[in-house]
């Protein structure tokens, strides 16, 4: 089969490239041609048997979706024809959803997309492109989720036909890669000092993340650890202002990271204290690297970590954000108890599943 995969992928960072980077290799794995189509990156090569190519866009906010849009559908179209692919894969229901199943309409090839959370918990709320989303799930061939709440909220979309073509398919994460055998000096590296436990969070540094609550938490504290924010985003600068102003201690902004694996088996906690969420791939990265984890009781979540492996908390609460961090920090035992059960966790979500 061939099989083209629309969406983020590597060198872009992210849950949703890692994600499909494991599917394409699964996909190779199993004997298929397996072609990428994605945005632009000054590094973009082909990877493990992988052909990867870009549709252009401009990075500007508002800008950038609907070139890719545009672009991209001409592209795909073009590459669906040039190499008589069976199946269109997108990742994300808007732009990359409506992109492949318009180019499924002109070539008559089948489509299938992978919601990933936000884009039906938040995207769908919007009138018009309500209106879009409900179109591309009708029309795909395969619908594919990452967890049952994500599930729920596209059946609650009403779109005829959907119970028959809709798949739970749950995010992988590489255990391998992510292990908590990895010796690292990355402390050492950026000049924190070691003595400290180390909190981190991994992600995209926007809105819905609720990184303000986590620096409010850190604030109200009562243990002395080192905070550490892995990763790059819009409220860069509204957040290094918030702790410049508010005298918040121990806390590093390092930008977007490819070593993350390298990252979290240096940490003692991951803290995730999103006000939206679907099935944040972060987590089971966390849990593969023997990471005990704090996040809110958002989208997928609370069905992913248990008692055993964390704990869950309510969003925009950062005193009790706060109290989840310190019980893990303050308690070596429990935390070390919780991280070898999330990497036993971790190890149920290894494999990639794949609905065609």
């Amino acid at each position: 089969m061939k099989v083209c995969i629309l969406g983020h992928f590597p060198p872009h960072i992210g849950g949703v490239s890692s994600h499909t980077y494991l599917l394409a290799k699964e996909l190779v794995r199993r004997g298929d041609e397996v072609y990428v189509l994605t945005y632009p990156h000054p590094e973009i090569q082909d990877i493990d048997g992988i052909h990867v190519e870009t549709a252009y866009t401009v990075n500007i906010k508002g800008l950038r979706g609907l070139l890719f849009f545009l672009t991209a559908t001409f592209k795909l179209i073009s590459l669906t024809r040039k190499y008589d692919l069976d199946i269109i894969h997108a990742h994300f229901l808007m732009p990359p959803g409506l992109i492949a199943v318009i180019a499924g309409i002109f070539t008559r090839k089948k489509t299938a997309v992978t919601v990933h959370g936000s884009d039906i918990f938040i995207m769908a709320s919007n009138p018009i492109l309500r209106i879009f989303i409900k179109f591309v799930l009708k029309r795909a061939d395969y619908v594919a989720v990452v967890n049952e709440t994500i599930k729920e909220k596209v059946l609650d979309l009403n779109i005829k036909g959907m119970a028959d073509k809709i798949f739970l398919t749950p995010n992988a994460v590489d255990i391998e890669k992510y292990n908590p055998q990895i010796k690292t000096d990355f402390i050492q590296e950026i000049g924190l000092g070691s003595e400290k436990p180390l909190a981190i969070f991994v992600g995209n540094l926007v809105f819905q993340k609720g990184l303000k609550y986590l620096l409010e938490a850190k604030k109200l504290s009562k243990s002395d650890f080192e905070l550490m924010i892995v990763g790059d985003g819009p409220l860069m600068g509204e957040l290094q202002e918030m702790v410049k102003s508010q005298h918040i201690k121990n806390v590093t902004f390092i930008g977007a990271r490819r070593d993350v694996p390298r990252i979290m088996p240096a940490a003692s906690v991951l803290v995730l204290p999103s006000i939206s969420e679907g099935f944040p791939i972060t987590i089971l990265e966390a849990f593969a690297s023997g990471l005990p984890v704090v996040a809110t009781s958002v989208g997928g979540i609370p069905g992913v970590v248990t008692k055993e492996v964390g704990i869950v908390v309510e969003p925009r609460n950062p005193r009790a954000l706060a109290e989840a961090v310190d019980q893990i920090i303050q308690d070596n035992s429990l935390r070390d108890k919780m991280g070898k059960a999330a990497r036993k966790e971790a190890l149920k979500y290894a494999s990639v599943e794949i609905p065609y």
